[in-house]
């Protein structure tokens, strides 16, 4: 099943229908999405790493979760699939799909789906309304990014398990430039755009064109890796790095994020997370950037196309140590096409 998933786009599959084996999957999935191929005119994928995803879903044998969400960013012009990361875009089409595969009965009006993301072990519940027991795609939720309207996708997120600031600090220097590290459900860097000599409101194809910047944000990158964690992230999706500005819409903050090299064209739901989360940390690069509301936890993150909503708190335990507080946002979510993928025969040439 074809599906947009927020600002995403990506192939739904259950997990019994594709190979066991991790490699004969991911071979097969190059070929569905027309990898290696900067057009990828020969598959699914519509040229840009937003539009080369797929999900993975099956039903769980966690006792907290429905069913499992595996998600894969498929390589554009990189015979390359990754796991490393999460989907929170795609994730909003993960309920829908289960539902309509027949691996959560669906209830009258609503249902919730509890969804175990299990390239990190990290919980989510998505509820989305169903009216007579079928999904409903069509609504009045309008999001940045999406043309239109579609019913609206509620998802929550606990508290992870993984510590908010990797580092430990609120602040390190890394390549001689001020960032926070932070994990709010996606590895992120957060950097002041003005501390790379670049304001945070050029579009994302005058920033990919920057060579410069190119070479700065990989080697804060490859450095900020190591330090969360993350070991060497060379050829890995995580960290994303985020530039931070001062808002320009009356959100909280502006944005510019690349996912890692191309630059984000809106922003991604679990990136958006731990900016939000981000923000809050005292002594982190955001301040004097960011503008915070004076009460609750939702903030208007600004990016290319728009503005994504979120509500994101942190707590302080007695150690003084922030921790993440309730992660919500809405999303929406639509069924493309559902039907057979011929993929490409394997061992066939290639030509760009």
């Amino acid at each position: 099943m074809l599906m947009r998933g927020g600002t995403s786009k990506g192939a739904y599959f259950l997990a019994e229908e594709l190979p066991s084996d991790p490699g004969a999957r991911d071979d097969l999935l190059l070929r569905v999405m027309g990898s290696p191929d900067p057009r990828q005119i020969d598959g699914l994928g519509g040229a840009h790493p937003l539009t080369s995803k797929v999900a993975v879903v099956s039903a769980s044998a966690d006792s907290e979760a429905d069913v499992d969400y595996l998600f894969l960013q498929v390589g554009v012009d990189r015979p390359e699939v990754s796991d490393r990361q999460n989907c929170g875009n795609l994730l909003a089409g993960v309920g829908p799909f289960a539902v309509e595969r027949g691996l959560v009965a669906a209830g009258e009006e609503r249902t919730s789906v509890r969804i175990r993301m299990v390239n990190s072990g990290d919980l989510a519940a998505a509820s989305f309304p169903t009216p007579g027991g079928r999904v409903d795609y069509s609504g009045t939720a309008e999001i940045s990014g999406v043309p239109g309207t579609a019913a609206p996708v509620v998802i929550e997120f606990p508290r992870g398990a993984a510590p908010l600031l990797p580092t430990g600090h609120a602040r390190d220097l890394v390549a001689d430039t001020p960032v926070t590290c932070v994990d709010n459900g996606m590895p992120t860097v957060l950097i002041a755009a003005s501390s790379l000599q670049v304001t945070g409101y050029e579009s994302p194809k005058d920033l990919e064109e920057d060579l410069a910047l190119a070479d700065r944000l990989r080697e804060i990158r490859l450095e900020a890796g190591k330090l969360m964690g993350l070991g060497d992230v060379e050829g890995t999706t995580v960290p994303k790095l985020s530039l931070l500005a001062a808002p320009r819409d009356g959100g909280a903050v502006t944005t510019r994020t690349f996912i890692p090299i191309r630059c984000h064209t809106s922003i991604g739901v679990l990136g958006a997370a731990s900016v939000a989360a981000g923000l809050r940390v005292e002594g982190g690069v955001g301040q004097g950037v960011a503008r915070l509301p004076e009460r609750g936890d939702r903030l208007r993150i600004e990016h290319p196309t728009g503005f994504l909503d979120i509500e994101a708190g942190i707590e302080y335990g007695a150690d003084g140590v922030p921790v993440a507080g309730r992660t919500a946002v809405v999303r929406t979510a639509r069924k493309i096409f559902d039907g057979t993928v011929f993929a490409r025969p394997a061992g066939a040439a290639q030509h760009p």
